[in-house]
C-alpha cells in the first residue's frame, strides 16, 4: 500500500515553486495574523533549503522579525522585505476589489 504524504510534506514540496510561495505569503499577509505569518515564513524558508541558506544578515533580520511577530509588536517593514528578497520573493500590493 502506498504511503500517504502528510499535509506539511505536500506544502513544503509545493512551496519550492516560487509562484506558490509568493501566493502563500500573500494570502497569509492578507489574514493579518502575526503568528500565521511567522509559520508561513518558516515553511517557505524550509522549502527553499532552510535557514542555513540565508546570509548572516538576513538570518538576523529573520530572527528579529519572528520575535516581533510572536510578541505581536510592530513589525519592521524592511526586515520583512530583506527576508522575502533573500527567498526570491517580493511584496505585491494590488487594488482591493469592492
Amino acid at each position: 500500500m502506498a504511503r500517504s504524504t502528510s499535509y506539511h510534506e505536500k506544502l513544503i514540496k509545493d512551496l519550492k515553486d516560487p509562484l506558490e510561495a509568493a501566493a502563500y505569503i500573500e494570502v497569509v499577509l492578507e489574514e493579518g495574523d502575526p503568528k500565521m505569518l511567522s509559520k508561513a515564513l518558516k515553511n517557505v524558508i524550509e522549502a527553499q533549503g532552510g535557514i542555513n541558506k540565508l546570509s548572516a544578515q538576513v538570518k538576523e533580520c529573520y530572527k528579529k522579525l519572528d520575535l516581533m511577530l510572536l510578541e505581536k509588536k510592530e513589525v519592521e517593514f524592511y526586515c520583512l522585505i530583506a527576508l522575502l528578497d533573500a527567498l526570491g520573493l517580493q511584496l505585491a500590493v494590488t487594488v482591493k476589489s469592492i
